[in-house]
């Protein structure tokens, strides 16, 4: 689930601290194939170009150059009627997880974990509002919530989103926290953001977080951040299970010591 209207206020908020006055540095026709791109996903895997223009926010004309644009670049394809993306797009994806520092040790350090811990280990990354899944190892158990490699979820009801969020600068944050609008997953989901803040203020603090019940009735996160070597922090290293009574002891006492080693490994500190 994601709150397109928080990201693009967060988005807009940052490319003006980044450009003050600086119209001629946006792209707006690169910007619209970009969103033509994003129109498409699990739910709409094919669109007319009509189905595309709405989505956009462009007229026949505009969704007409941008596909054929994009069908010449070889992102996707068509019958004549009906738009699909093409794997190409895939490339995109993974020059990014190939630029990732981590990139060569994730997989075996990750799979270690998930053995040690028989739960799904994941790692994602903060977009704007949302938090993206980037890499992921399934544990054993079934999961309610079963986060695939591309799932995007609200950063307020993710223990990736607390750890990444409180990771922010100041000024970052209060861009983020003047965007946020809270909606209400489950009975158990972050009501106000004077109660965010100060689970942020503790996060921040203890350097994990610990959310449950917030995104699914029976789920649980772990996470503890993967930063670089100069410190900065980049990715948070993610453990997710079924929540029963016990499951906050045993994520603070049996997992949180074995992901912050895994941790420290995939930031090269160990």
């Amino acid at each position: 689930m994601s709150n397109a209207h928080t990201d693009n206020l967060i988005a807009d908020k940052l490319e003006q601290r980044a450009a003050p006055g600086r119209k001629d540095a946006y792209l707006a026709s690169l910007a619209k194939a970009l969103q033509v791109l994003e129109a498409f996903d699990i739910h709409q895997p094919a669109l007319t170009m009509a189905a595309i223009a709405e989505i956009v926010g462009l007229d026949r004309a505009g969704a007409r150059r941008a596909l054929l644009t994009l069908k010449h670049m070889g992102y996707v394809e068509t019958d004549g009627k009906l738009f699909r993306l093409t794997p190409r797009v895939l490339s995109l994806g993974y020059r990014y997880l190939g630029g990732l520092f981590f990139w060569r040790s994730a997989q075996a350090v990750m799979e270690q974990l998930a053995d040690e811990l028989n739960e799904t280990v994941s790692i994602g990354v903060l977009d704007a509002a949302d938090v993206i899944f980037v890499w992921r190892v399934p544990g054993r158990r079934l999961l309610t919530f079963d986060p695939r490699i591309g799932t995007r979820v609200p950063a307020y009801v993710s223990s990736i989103g607390y750890v990444m969020l409180a990771a922010l600068r100041d000024e970052e944050l209060a861009d983020y926290m003047s965007a946020l609008k809270l909606e209400r997953l489950t009975q158990h989901t972050v009501r106000t953001k004077a109660e965010f803040m100060a689970h942020l203020k503790a996060v921040r603090s203890q350097g994990w977080s610990f959310v449950a019940r917030q995104q699914e009735e029976n789920f649980f996160g772990l996470a503890v951040p993967i930063s670089e070597p100069n410190g900065r922090v980049v990715a948070a290293l993610h453990v997710g299970g079924l929540y029963d009574a016990q499951a906050e002891r045993r994520a603070k006492e049996e997992m949180l010591p074995r992901l912050r080693v895994a941790a420290l490994k995939l930031s090269g500190k160990d």
